[in-house]
């Protein structure tokens, strides 16, 4: 794909979306990371369902780790993996008060030190809590980024590799936003919504839907 047609495809999905936010539900920094750490192999919605009984109860470092892997559970109890997460969101708590005063680091190394955050979660945290320009690859935006022909690659590292090089500059801090909600509402994963489409005419997809 040359670059004006990804200049194209980014300049329709910003006019469509000019301010794109995350499917969850955050209200700082710790929130959004617990949230994250909570999504793998789940849905937002799930993660949002669980998070609104439990941040009106604990939703700092200090009242997590209080809580324990014991009082959290009943809050996360509908959310796959949910036994192993607990203890990553407890871990993850008391190593935030012992190493970074209970805040929320804004590099990747101190990110990816902590417990149930792999790089994906890591560049989430940075663009969408600190502004970074970072692009997290998950399922959605991976297929999109090959099925489209944006940033083709075999595995999730050559798709951000891929991306980071070819995005241009002004559009990205939301370009895995764009891609993320272009994948889970369009271009979806058993029946890509090809005739709805507001890129169809630049997508290289070989396999477009008629209807």
């Amino acid at each position: 794909m040359n670059p004006a047609k990804r200049h194209a495809i980014f300049s329709r999905w910003r006019a469509a979306n000019p301010r794109p936010k995350s499917d969850l539900e955050y209200a700082s920094p710790f929130e959004l990371l617990v949230a994250v750490i909570l999504s793998a192999q789940a849905t937002d919605r799930g993660v949002n369902a669980a998070t609104r009984k439990l941040y009106p109860v604990a939703n700092t470092p200090q009242a997590i780790a209080a809580l324990g892997e014991d009082g959290l559970a009943p809050y996360i109890q509908t959310i796959g993996l949910w036994r192993a997460k607990a203890k990553n969101v407890v871990a993850t708590a008391r190593l935030l008060l012992e190493r970074h005063g209970g805040q929320v680091p804004h590099e990747r190394a101190a990110l990816e030190a902590l417990p149930g955050v792999g790089r994906k979660t890591a560049n989430v945290v940075l663009n969408v809590a600190f502004g970074l320009p970072t692009i997290a690859v998950d399922t959605h935006n991976f297929r999109v980024a090959n099925r489209t022909g944006l940033a083709p690659g075999k595995t999730v590292e050559i798709v951000e590799q891929k991306l980071m090089k070819f995005v241009p500059e002004e559009f990205m801090l939301h370009a895995h936003h764009w891609l993320i909600l272009h994948g889970r509402y369009t271009c979806k994963a058993i029946k890509p919504d090809c005739p709805g489409c507001n890129i169809a005419d630049l997508c290289e997809f070989k396999g477009k839907t008629a209807s």
